[in-house]
């Protein structure tokens, strides 16, 4: 049989006609192998059955991963609106095979008591899964799921394009951009009336946010940020908090949040919670401190000042640590221009795991800023990635990894989409990067990685980042250590102008002023975490959500509600992670203990992150993330090394 190779790029670059012809056919390879499941003679091998299964879904699947990203990034409108379609129709199958009795039974009856450990582990968690998605329940009741179902793929489509849809901009005068660096004032020309735009897309927005003096401007740009996706998103987040509770306890669970943690690490929504408010309590004196040094700077240019505003903070924080820690964030920008970075994730990653990284120049693309590679193991390739980096209208907004295509040994390559919002190389000026772009590259890379290493399953429904949803952030989580390390910075930091490696004195000292701000940064994330869950532990039926976040913010952080704004509106993850936005901080905690290994053994040392490779990445979801973690420490992973982390400095 020869070898697979990357097939998927084809599929997302055509018309609007022929991808939903594609996705079509999908539906209708699924609809057959559901048939043959159906219709296998007794006596067939376990493995037969299953891999038929294992196929229909692998078609869904990857049928809604290209709609997916379709819908994010192509410029095409119409192509983003049959991505949408598609989408709802490929959710409806795999609803339809969730709840289809037929289905079920043919797989309960299998015998795999032989089969390998990994196979019997599949077959119980997927029966599994039938049961939570209903399955066992009478034909009304799953007529009413599959009808729920269908109408959270249509809502949940609506609050994202709200959001990915809806940038906003303030325009100032030219000396509100005092403090900005010049690369940034040179790309933001006035316009005809001597006015300057800036946008809420991310590029204009953090930076802005972190170095701009006039507090007025800062204020005018953080608003409006935070009225994203209001007033369309009001309705759309209470039919999503409505619908999930609707169809949480149809299937027999007193909420959404408990039947979402179920299946996860942390089991329970009550666990959930005791973890946020645990990492809270251990964060709270820290924040506090965090928070009366900025107060205590921002009374030094405003005497009497009585409070701390949210569009202070990151002026204030990046003030602090330049005056305090010696450390000045944009002094480091130079270091980080765009391409230069992005070879050095490639490079970095490279060494550590013996795979190669060869470009790719005639594969279609559906932009022109899409970068594409192949990914080698010596003359062997793993799979393929692309690089979609830069920010345009209409595009996903953040940075996340995207799946094109799952991984099975023998039978496909994995191929995954990296999409950022990070400078645009090629202007007037350099395309420098704050070191938190950096971070984010790592971080978004590591998902890339787990994707590509991990897509050489036996079964495709096991592949790559199908790990619990409360572990699938720690090897990305881990993999941003290297964005502060000398060894792995200096080798790609070099100085836009005169090619000098970035200082290790400078890096140390980044090192220590990032240590600033970690508390408030923590009790940040369990406002997040705890809103999450908030929104989905209890019948929403007459509750506000402006009321939880203005209730929640004020218990979590020391910035209360500011009247008429609707961060939560655009908060992208009350859809894709509704209750479990715990989970970051969860697989935090698990990401600190495994780099206790590479800390010991050296972050370059390739033995250590070969072994990494084959104990976590390498084998996707076929076992418990908890063994993964375990096979790869020697232990149990301990809450000691974050502990550690979250008291340093």
């Amino acid at each position: 049989m020869p070898a697979p190779r990357p097939a998927a790029a084809p599929l997302v670059t055509g018309s609007p006609k022929q991808f939903t012809q594609t996705s079509d056919d999908a539906l209708a390879a699924a609809r057959a192998a559901v048939a043959k499941l159906r219709g296998h003679q007794a006596g067939t091998r376990p493995t037969e059955v299953l891999a038929t299964y294992d196929d229909a879904m692998a078609q869904l699947s990857d049928a809604g991963s290209r709609a997916s990203v379709v819908k994010n990034a192509h410029p095409d409108a119409a192509m983003r609106e049959a991505a949408e379609k598609s989408e709802q129709q490929i959710e409806a199958l795999v609803t339809d095979i969730a709840l289809d009795r037929g289905v079920y039974d043919a797989l309960v009856a299998l015998d795999v008591g032989k089969e390998d450990a990994i196979t019997q582990r599949w077959v119980k968690h997927t029966l599994r899964d039938f049961r939570r998605a209903g399955v066992d329940r009478d034909e009304p009741t799953r007529a009413k799921v599959k009808a729920l179902n269908e109408e959270l793929v249509r809502i949940g489509q609506e609050f994202a394009r709200n959001i990915r849809e809806d940038v906003r901009s303030v325009e100032l005068s030219p000396n509100e951009l005092e403090g900005l660096p010049e690369d940034y004032v040179a790309a933001h020309k006035p316009g005809v009336n001597g006015k300057v735009k800036i946008t809420t897309d991310y590029p204009d927005l953090i930076p802005f946010m972190t170095y701009a003096r006039s507090a007025r401007a800062r204020e005018a740009l953080w608003r409006v940020n935070r009225q994203r996706a209001f007033p369309k998103n009001v309705e759309v987040l209470n039919a999503l908090l409505a619908k999930r509770h609707e169809l949480a306890t149809l299937l027999g669970y007193p909420s959404w949040a408990a039947y979402v943690t179920e299946d996860k690490m942390i089991k329970t929504a009550d666990k959930a919670r005791e973890f946020v408010e645990k990492v809270a309590a251990g964060s709270k004196a820290r924040s506090q401190r965090d928070y009366d040094k900025l107060l205590e700077r921002k009374r030094r240019d405003e005497p009497g000042a009585p409070r701390v505003d949210p569009w202070d903070q990151g002026y204030l924080e990046d003030r602090i640590r330049a005056e305090q820690y010696a450390f000045d964030s944009q002094a480091v920008r130079p270091y980080f221009e765009y391409t230069r970075v992005q070879q050095g994730v490639l490079d970095t990653t490279a060494k550590m795991f013996g795979i190669t990284y060869r470009r790719v120049t005639d594969s279609p693309v559906w932009h022109p800023d899409v970068e594409v590679f192949d990914v080698l193991e010596g003359d062997a390739v793993l799979g393929r990635i692309y690089l979609d980096m830069h920010p345009r209208e209409d595009k996903y907004k953040h940075a996340a990894q995207f799946t094109l295509a799952s991984g099975q040994r023998g039978k496909r390559l994995p191929e995954g989409v990296l999409m950022c919002n990070f400078p645009r190389p090629g202007g007037a000026s350099p395309a420098l990067m704050q070191h938190d772009d950096v971070q984010t590259f790592f971080h978004e890379f590591g998902h890339l990685l787990h994707h590509v290493l991990g897509g050489h399953t036996t079964w495709a429904s096991q592949a790559g980042v199908r790990t619990e949803w409360d572990f699938v952030e720690a090897p990305s989580q881990m993999l941003e250590e290297w964005s502060w390390a000398p060894e792995s910075l200096q080798p790609f930091a070099k100085h836009i102008d005169t090619g000098a490696p970035l200082p290790t004195e400078m890096i140390q000292r980044m090192k220590a002023a990032e240590e600033f701000g970690k508390g408030l940064w923590v009790r940040q994330q369990m406002f997040y975490a705890a809103l999450s869950l908030r929104l989905y532990d209890r019948d929403p039926k007459g509750v506000d959500p402006v009321k939880v976040v203005e209730e929640l913010q004020g218990a979590y952080t020391p910035f209360p509600y500011v009247k008429d704004t609707y961060f939560h509106l655009a908060f992208g993850h009350l859809d894709g992670y509704s209750a479990i936005y715990y989970t970051y901080m969860w697989s935090l905690v698990i990401a600190k203990d495994l780099f206790t290994v590479f800390k010991q053994k050296g972050l370059m040392n390739p033995e250590p992150a070969k072994r990494y490779r084959r104990a976590v990445l390498e084998p996707g979801g076929s076992n418990d993330a908890a063994l993964l973690v375990k096979d790869f420490l020697g232990r149990e992973y301990s809450f000691d090394a974050y502990e550690t982390w979250l008291n340093a400095g």
